[in-house]
Parts: C-alpha cells; structure tokens; sequence
C-alpha cells in the first residue's frame, strides 16, 4: 500500500474486545498503530505486540492523553467503564479529555464507536451515557465519526455470550416483555470493516453513523434463531410483563458467565428498540464484499471460531473496576501489611512439557484438579455477591497469554514452559494470587511448585483467612497432587 495512504492510529482500549481484534486489521491495512493503555503488561503476549507501539497511559490524564496523540493522525475511541458504578461521570470526563487533547496535539480525525438509540424517549443510563460521549466527541475541534451498533454478534462479544448461554441451558423461558422488542444486529466481522474504513472518511465529515447487519429481529426471534443454527431443539418461551430489567439482570448473573455489573447496564438497554435509522456509512465506507453478514451466518462464524478454540478477544479481557495490575512482590513486608502463603512442592516422574501442558489447561472446562464441590460452591457465593465467579471461563482451551481472564482469575505472569502468576478477581477481603511453576528435574521428571499467597484488608481479612485455611489440605493440597498425577498419566499415554 502506498505510503500517502498510510496513518498513524492511535488506540484506544487495545485490551478490550473491539480493539483487540481491531489492531491488526489496521495493520494489514497498511496503518501504524500506537496503543494508549493502563497496563502494558496485558499486550505483551499478543501476535502483533511486535508490530505497534504500545504507551502507558489513563484517559483521565490529559498530560499523558496529549503526549499519545502527538503525531497521531486518527483517534479510535474505545474505552468505556461499563463495570463501574460510577461509569457515567468517568466516560463523560475521559471523552472531554480525549477531545481536547487530541485537538491541542493536532489529530486528524477520531473514531467512535457507541450504540445504537432512538432520537426521542427515555434511554437506559448505559446508552444515554454512550450517546453522551458520542456527542462530546463530534462537538470537540477534531472532525468525529460516531459509529453506532446495536447487539453485536461474535465469538466472545458480552451480548453474544449472554444470547448463547440463554437459549443454551433454558428450553422453556419465561421472558419479560423486551424480548419482543426490534433490533439489528450485526456481525463483529461487519463492525471493524467499517471501523478501519472510518480511517479514511474525508476531514468535512463530523456526524453520527448508523451501523447494523441485514435483519431486523425481536430479541425472541435472535434467540430462536440461534436455537436453529446451534441445532437445538426449538425454544419456548413465556412471556410475562412482571420481569423488569432489574430482575432480568439478576437472572442473567445466575445463568450466564457475565456478571451483573456488565450485564445488568446492556439488559436495561433492551427496553429500547434498536434499529438503524439510516445507512448513510456506505457513502463514505463501501460496504464488505458480498453485504453485511446475515444474523444467522454470524452466529454461525462465531461458534465454530468457539469450537475450534480461536477466540482471538472475549468481553471478559478487561479487568473489573479496583482490579489492581502490578507485581507481586517478592519479599516481605507486602504494602505495609502481613502477607498469608499456602506453598506445596511436588517431584513428579513426567517431563517438565507434561506438566506444563497440565498447568497452562487448568481452568475453564477442564477445573481446578481439586475438591470440584468446594470451587462451586465459592464461585457461586461470588456471583450471589456481584462477582464474576468461575464462569468465565477460558478464552483459548490450549494457550493462555498474559492479561487473560481465567475463571474468577486473570494471567498477570506468564513465562512460556514455566510459570504461571494468576491474580483473583473474585470478591475477597484482601488481594490473593496463585503462582504455578515448573522445572526440569534433572536427567528425568519435574519439579512441580505451587504457591498461594493472601494479603488481608483489615481485621475481616485475617478472619477469612483462618475461615479457609482448614480447607487448604484438600484445595491447594490435592490440586498440587492431581495437577502431577495428570501430567503423569499424559505422559504414559
């Protein structure tokens, strides 16, 4: 591709689902690409880290906001505090900084990406507060595109997985009266065509855009559509005017892996309908080869892509809100308190590769390798409590990469073949991590590590603590045992 053609993109939310899959569709567009994150760390193990400059920085920080912009032709905003109760009031702020700073530093153009919503009537807090960074953005100094989807369907997206698990596990559903409520969704695939097209829409363009697939369909239909292409048995489904979106959300925390705090603001979205007013983009953005994806064609792309283990982004990549990232610390004092430790070593006849296929795996569908019952039992005590509990799951079966969400843990170390740091994010007083190491144990076997380490908050944190630590023994101790016993079964196999 022609260098006159060539932008610098600076973006925003690289670690999320959008900008994940974004990035590199930039790249092979011919592009340059600088990512603006909180947390470096979580791009290290990327495919294209090599290929982007990544800065560290907050979107509250206009200093560190100017000093990434400077140079950068075209802005992608995609960042929001959707888990944060206060979501609101932070995305308004990050907007007006974005805007004014990408001004001062000369950016060509910015690109967002909100939802779709009706011009008149009452919107929920979530896509009132979208609307409202869309309008900060087109009104700043820098020429904005404000594209706007309604559901987007993918492999990994929050509202497919939420769709998924829905018509999945219920065959009989008592559905509230949004359900027969119209949108348009559209196809993950459909939505980063436009987004990398957006790049080059002429500098006189300063509006909103509509964005959606082919089909119009009532959130009942969606999900018997998905029934159909999954081959499920047809799904029935009740409904009844008493589920408000307040109790819909709570239904959805017990059935889906998405926790309240995201689930509860894209459920209350629905009492809207969402259908695209105009489809004015493809002046500017030819539409992709053959059309926008039909609803059915992209729920099929993305259960092979989940069936095949090739998930490249999922909604669980952004940490929750207080979620720190930073190293553990290796000696104590541990920020000026006391710091807990369960530590056990096993020496095992298997190779070392063994044993780390066994510790790269765990998770997800394949467990914990200990007392089952008792990670229920806690992963669903979290979720009762608003946490994400231990169904999120896993986003590759095979490979896990750093700043992956595991569970109710997410990678915050990991040294390919042998070591693994996973730092929990469930509701807990106080901050626990759980180290995993392997080496080579000589001319034959491996040496398995295994360290679990808890610093309290307060008096209620020591309590917990003392609470569990009776069933470490059968937690911590058969899980360094079983983790041994599988590398060493796969290893006779």
């Amino acid at each position: 591709m022609a260098e006159s053609t060539s932008r610098l993109c600076l973006v925003t939310g690289a670690t999320g689902y959008i900008g994940g899959r974004l990035v590199p569709l930039l790249l092979d567009a011919g592009h340059r690409v600088r990512c603006l994150v909180r947390s470096p760390e979580k791009l290290r193990d990327v495919p294209w880290r090599d290929r982007v400059e990544v800065v560290r920085g907050d979107l509250l920080d206009a200093d560190q906001v100017r000093s990434a912009c400077e140079g950068a032709d075209v802005l992608y905003y995609l960042v929001h505090s959707l888990a944060k109760k206060e979501f609101a009031d932070l995305d308004r702020r990050s907007a007006a900084t974005v805007a004014a700073e990408a001004e001062r530093a000369g950016v060509a153009r910015i690109v967002y990406l909100g939802g779709v919503h009706p011009a008149s009537g009452q919107l929920s807090e979530h896509l009132r507060s979208r609307a409202e960074v869309g309008e900060i953005l087109l009104r700043g100094g820098v020429p904005a595109v404000a594209l706007q989807a309604a559901v987007i369907i993918g492999s990994g997206s929050a509202s497919f997985e939420m769709l998924r698990y829905l018509t999945e596990r219920l065959p009989l559903m008592v559905t509230p009266s949004w359900v027969r409520n119209r949108v348009q969704p559209i196809a993950i695939r459909d939505v980063l065509h436009y987004l990398v097209g957006a790049a080059r829409i002429p500098a006189a363009v300063n509006r909103t855009f509509d964005i959606g697939g082919p089909d119009v369909l009532t959130y009942a239909e969606m999900m018997s559509g998905f029934a159909a292409v999954a081959g499920l048995p047809r799904r029935r489904m009740v409904p009844v005017g008493v589920l408000t979106p307040r109790l819909s959300s709570l239904w959805i925390n017990i059935v889906t892996p998405v926790p309240r705090s995201i689930g509860a603001p894209l459920i209350e979205s629905l009492i809207n309908e969402a259908i695209c007013a105009e489809h004015d983009i493809d002046e500017f953005v030819p539409p992709p080869e053959g059309g926008t994806t039909s609803y059915r064609d992209a729920v099929g792309l993305a259960l092979r892509k989940i069936r095949r283990g090739e998930v490249e982004t999922r909604w669980s990549d952004a940490s929750p809100a207080g979620a720190p990232w930073e190293p553990l610390p290796s000696d104590p004092p541990w920020s000026g308190g006391s710091a807990y430790r369960d530590v056990r070593e096993h020496r095992t006849t298997a190779p070392a590769r063994d044993v780390w296929r066994v510790v790269e795996g765990i998770g997800g569908r394949n467990g914990w390798y200990s007392f089952p019952l008792a990670w229920a039992v806690r992963g669903w005590a979290d979720r009762l409590i608003g946490g994400v509990g231990l169904r999120r799951g896993r986003r590759d079966p095979r490979r896990l990469r750093t700043g992956d969400a595991l569970d109710w843990w997410r990678v915050e170390e990991l040294v390919d073949g042998r070591y693994l740091r996973l730092r929990a994010e469930m509701r807990v007083p106080g901050r626990a991590w759980l180290e995993m190491s392997v080496e080579p144990g000589g001319a034959a076997g491996a040496c398995y590590r295994q360290r679990a380490v808890f610093i309290p908050r307060g008096l209620l944190g020591h309590a917990y603590w003392w609470a569990v630590a009776p069933f470490h023994g059968l937690v911590f101790g058969g899980m360094a045992r079983n983790i041994t016993s599988a590398a060493e079964h796969a290893a006779t196999a």
